[in-house]
């Protein structure tokens, strides 16, 4: 069909980008992205493959620190949206490798904004920004005017990311946005990160296959939401008629000790019988509290988050017994 919408999607075999490919789908666009080449291309689409999609999007080699690459891709799509989810995205590695995550995660961003103002400046682009930017917070609960104090490697390069889609914004007239995400998740989230981490080892506890569950810094508070919910709000920022930059959070903090909690009850199993913490993994500067101020978004966007912490430690539990069953 003519009007037929195309969307862009960097990152688009991580959580995100998978659950925002099924989004855009299921809303009749055509869904392209980009996968960087490796020798372990066959787990690229594993996402894909288990929201059932991966026959319905249109992969194309490339990287985020190749411009000529990305300039080539963009007159080649023509997208009309165009979706940078795609970052060296974990927290402790950037210390390991903070030149690589500068490279990928902040100039990555200046390199296809500069390949949207070249080949496709009427475009709609959506930079992936997070609450790990706020790192030392300034305020008790962090909306859009809250000043940033990154605390990683890869916040600081996730602030350059954020700041340079507004300049761009700003000197070049596109129709860029931000979403300053917070912490979200899903059976989709990487086995590294905390929420998943427990998740997998409840479910190998449970099995018999493990009995602890290490972890670092447990009083560790996040404002976790569900990626299915966070990829809608991306959508809904690229529909608006002006571009902005919005927070997308759930307003409400738990402790990572809770988290693990809830985990455990559902497959009726106690957390101090398995949990030990384990002081190298604690980051080398903590970030202690993370709250964030929906009240723009829900507003500007009318956007509301639909499924609770609750709700989404369960999904989580379950698919990973499934997986390990």
């Amino acid at each position: 069909m003519a009007d037929r919408k195309t969307a862009f999607i960097t990152g688009i075999t991580g959580q995100d980008g998978a659950y925002l490919a099924q989004l855009l789908l299921e809303k009749g666009y055509r869904v392209t992205g980009l996968v960087r080449r490796s020798s372990t291309a066959e787990i690229n689409d594993l996402r894909l493959k288990w929201l059932g999609v991966e026959k319905d999007v249109e992969l194309i080699d490339g990287d985020l620190t190749d411009l000529s690459g990305l300039i080539r891709t963009i007159k080649d799509i023509r997208p009309d949206e165009i979706y940078n989810l795609a970052a060296q995205s974990f927290v402790k590695s950037s210390w390991q490798q903070p030149l690589l995550t500068g490279q990928v995660t902040a100039i990555g961003v200046t390199n296809i904004l500069e390949a949207m103002r070249i080949e496709a400046p009427e475009a709609r682009f959506y930079q992936a920004s997070s609450s790990e930017m706020y790192g030392l917070i300034q305020e008790d609960m962090q909306s859009e005017t809250t000043p940033f104090y990154p605390r990683s490697p890869y916040a600081v390069a996730k602030l350059y990311g954020h700041w340079i889609t507004i300049n761009y914004r700003e000197s070049f007239n596109l129709h860029a946005s931000s979403g300053i995400l917070f912490n979200h998740e899903s059976p989709l989230r990487g086995i590294e990160f905390v929420t998943r981490k427990v998740t997998d080892g409840v479910a190998r506890i449970k099995l018999g296959l493990e009995n602890e569950l290490r972890l670092g810094n447990i009083d560790a508070k996040r404002d976790w939401g569900h990626s299915k919910d966070y990829v809608r709000a991306m959508w809904l920022m690229l529909q608006q008629d002006v571009a902005d930059d919005y927070v997308i959070a759930t307003g409400v903090t738990t402790t990572v000790r809770d988290m693990c909690r809830i985990a455990f009850e559902h497959v009726g199993l106690n957390l101090e019988d398995h949990l030990v913490i384990d002081p190298d993994l604690f980051r080398p500067a903590e970030v202690d509290v993370l709250l964030g101020n929906p009240a723009k978004a829900k507003a500007a966007l009318g956007w509301e988050p639909e499924i609770t912490l609750d709700q989404m430690i369960v999904e989580m539990v379950e698919a990973d017994l499934k997986r390990l069953g």
